[in-house]
């Protein structure tokens, strides 16, 4: 899902680098602006998300990156989420209509 607000701070063991989440699940995210000497082809990175008044510290690994001039996008995906991730990220998920609510028998 779409998100906004969420600042990211990444290591891939050799530096720290800081980005904007574009989008979230609950098994990864889409990085923004991530400087290019960013090691996208490190095995395991680890990730710090910080938001809502909340920051979670977890391992991820680096999927898909795009070269752009000034910067690098960055897909990841999280190996090791912990406890209250989920629920942080099903607090940004859209509200769904009770499609049950307007049936009756």
């Amino acid at each position: 899902m779409e998100i906004n607000n969420l600042d990211v701070d990444i290591s891939d063991g050799l530096g720290f680098f800081s980005g904007t989440i574009s989008d979230l699940s609950r098994f990864g995210m889409k990085v923004n602006n991530i400087s290019k000497r960013f090691d996208d082809n490190a095995k395991r990175i680890s990730v710090v998300v910080t938001g809502k008044g909340k920051n979670f510290k977890m391992k991820a690994r680096p999927r898909w990156s795009v070269r752009l001039p000034m910067c690098k996008t960055i897909g990841i995906e999280i190996t090791n989420a912990p406890w209250g991730w989920t629920e942080f990220v099903i607090n940004f998920e859209p509200q769904r209509d009770d499609v049950w609510g307007d049936i009756t028998i």
